[in-house]
Formats: C-alpha cells, structure tokens, sequence
C-alpha cells in the first residue's frame, strides 16, 4: 500500500475517533469538521491551517501544538492548549471554558462570541485579538499581553487582570465589574461606557486611556 492510501486510511480512521494517541502527527490544511477527538493526545502536533470547525476536541491534549491559521469556529476545546500557538487562528463561538492557555500564542486570533469563563491565559500573547462579546467571567489573565485588543462588549466580571498589558484596547461598554486590575496598563486604552464597580483598581496606568461615561470614576 503506498504512502497516500495509508495516509487516506489514517484520517479515514481518525475522522472515525478511533485514533486517539497522535503526539507530534503532521495534520497541515486537512479537513477535520465536526471530528470527534475528545480525550485525545495531540501534543506537539502540526494543525496549521487545518478546518476543526465544531470538532469536539474536550479534554484533548493540545499542549505545543501549532494551530496558526486553524479553523476551530463552534470547536469544543475545553483542553490543555499550555504554549500552544493559535497566532490568527479562527475560534469564533469556541468553548474554551476552563481551559489552560497559559503562554499560549493567540496574536491577531478570532475569539469573537467564543467561551473563555474561567479559562487560564496567564502570560498569553492576545495582541491584537478580535474578542467582540467574548465572555471571560473569572478568566486568569494576569500579565497577559492584551494590547490593541478588541474587547468590545466583553465580559470579564471577576477577571483577573493583575499586571496585564491593555495598552490602546478597545474595552468600549466591556463589563469589568469585580476584575482585579491591580498595576494592569491602560494606556490610551478605550474604555466609553465601561462597567467598573468593585473592580480593583490600585496601580493602574490610566495614561491618555478614554473614560467618558465608565460606571466608576477610577480618580
């Protein structure tokens, strides 16, 4: 059997769910829509540019893997992603609920409606990620790098965002009640009709940052 078949046998088998342990595979611009991979093992693995779009990928390890340019719209990925790189990848409505992004790349990403409640994005490269409606209640992003971020109409209610980097972000009507901003950077940041009761907000850098109509004078 030569080496396309059995390549055509392997995704015919993965599409299946059958193969589970794949650490490290080569995956690049194949069509995996609506794949059943939950509690897989894809450390390491190539999926740059590869079509996920509502695969269900809960509990699978993508620790390291390469997702730039993925497709993951409606994707279940309720997983390990730790130092992953999603850098442009598209996770528009993803779950990503509770899920460790820790130092994960997701430079120029779509997170635009996706689920981030409770997710771990300490350290996480978010610059310039399009997160419009994205519900990011309690989420870890503690000195995350957020700058020129969309974060319009976000909730991150009990985020926090103890020493992120928010510089030039659009927070515009984003519900940031209860968040910990302690010496979190906003400079020139947007921030028009932002919600801030109870948020702490000790330290921070309000440098040229926007604040017309916010719910909490931060003087």
């Amino acid at each position: 059997m030569n080496r396309i078949n059995t390549m055509d046998l392997d995704l015919v088998a993965l599409r299946a769910g059958h193969l589970k342990h794949l650490p490290g595979v080569n995956l690049e611009d194949e069509d995996l829509t609506e794949v059943q991979l939950p509690n897989a093992n894809l450390a390491g693995a190539n999926l740059v540019g590869t079509i996920l779009s509502s695969a269900n990928l809960k509990g699978t390890r993508l620790d390291g893997a390469n997702l730039m340019a993925a497709q993951l719209i409606g994707a279940d990925l309720r997983g390990n992603l730790l130092g992953s790189n999603l850098m442009q990848a598209d996770l528009t409505q993803a779950d990503l609920r509770g899920s460790n992004l820790r130092g994960a790349n997701l430079m120029s990403a779509t997170l635009t409606q996706a689920s981030l409640a409770g997710a771990f994005l300490s350290g996480a490269n978010l610059i310039g990620v399009k997160l419009q409606g994205a519900d990011l209640r309690g989420a870890d992003l503690r000195g995350a790098n957020l700058n020129n971020a969309n974060l319009k109409g976000v909730d991150l209610s009990y985020a926090d965002l103890q020493g992120a980097s928010l510089t030039q972000a659009n927070l515009e009507e984003a519900d940031l009640r209860g968040a910990n901003l302690i010496g979190a950077n906003l400079k020139e940041a947007h921030l028009l009709c932002a919600e801030l009761e109870g948020a702490n907000l000790t330290g921070i850098i309000w440098e040229g940052a926007c604040l017309v109509g916010t719910s909490q004078n931060p003087g």
